[in-house]
């Protein structure tokens, strides 16, 4: 199959670079983390089979850069970065939507505000904690992750941001930054813009993101086109809780996916999967 091609689009406040392979329905691909568009290399080209699949680096992430780099971030308007991604790509009708982590917050707010753009949307682990009952730990989890990354850099913010989420020392130091192995050319250079990204995102995506409260009456509105979904693996740690709680509130089931929190990437082909049927079910 030949690569993707490539795109930028001028929003408020910054260019986002984006990419698109494939034929069919158009199945936008919003990351989580420090990914970018290169998170979803794993699953992209299957899924370009029979989709239209576009994938983008968020505002201020490796290849979209801020027109302010010091500007501060909110999940409205990375949220209507999608919307008007769609609009591009899509003018003709709703479009399929898949987001990760901060990047299923940022599309369960494109749902709400613009559901006329959504067909079917699947969320995996949004890290809403503002939604469940201990909230004022995880906020100071944030404040602590902060502190740490000024006082001792990033691998220690890090390290502390990891065992909030899961709860174990372990799995926090298997999740802090580590030099990777050596790598193909294209998975290196992945590995090397997810870490160049990684202060931003610590810093100016997780408050912002974690702190954020959907408009649940609005989804719950919403709810026959979208699907939460769960790491069969992520069990108790904070992101599937959240969203576990979420379908809770809106009386909808909790779809399990492979691995855990980034069952993306460490299950890519069964993830795809997944996904594909999540679309289709």
């Amino acid at each position: 199959m030949t690569g993707p091609t490539t795109g930028s689009l001028r929003v408020p406040g910054a260019t986002l670079h984006y990419e698109v392979r494939g034929r069919g329905p158009l199945l936008l691909l919003i990351p989580g983390g420090s990914g970018g568009a290169a998170a979803f290399d794993g699953v992209a080209d299957d899924l370009a089979a029979d989709h239209t699949v576009a994938t983008y680096d968020p505002r201020g992430l490796s290849r979209s850069p801020l027109d302010d780099p010091g500007a501060a971030q909110h999940v409205a308007e990375h949220a209507d970065d999608a919307y008007r991604l769609l609009e591009r790509l899509s003018p003709a009708g709703p479009a399929r939507v898949f987001g990760a982590s901060s990047g299923a917050i940022a599309a369960l707010h494109l749902l709400g505000t613009h559901p006329e753009r959504v067909e079917r949307l699947v969320a995996h682990e949004p890290p809403l904690v503002e939604l469940l009952p201990d909230a004022a730990e995880h906020r100071a989890l944030v404040a602590r992750v902060q502190e740490t990354f000024h006082a001792e850099g990033l691998r220690a913010a890090m390290t502390v941001f990891a065992a909030g989420l899961t709860r174990g020392a372990t799995a926090a130091r298997e999740a802090a930054p580590q030099a990777p192995p050596a790598l193909p050319p294209r998975a290196a250079a992945r590995a090397e813009r997810t870490m160049a990204d990684l202060p931003y995102f610590v810093t100016r995506v997780v408050p912002p993101f974690m702190s954020h409260t959907p408009d649940v009456d609005r989804l719950r509105a919403l709810a026959d086109r979208l699907v939460l979904a769960g790491g069969q693996d992520s069990h108790g740690e904070l992101p599937h809780r959240a969203t576990a709680r979420l379908a809770e509130r809106l009386g909808t089931g909790l779809l399990s996916f492979p691995g855990g929190h980034t069952g993306l990437t460490t299950h890519p082909r069964a993830f795809g999967e997944a996904l594909r049927k999540a679309f289709h079910g």
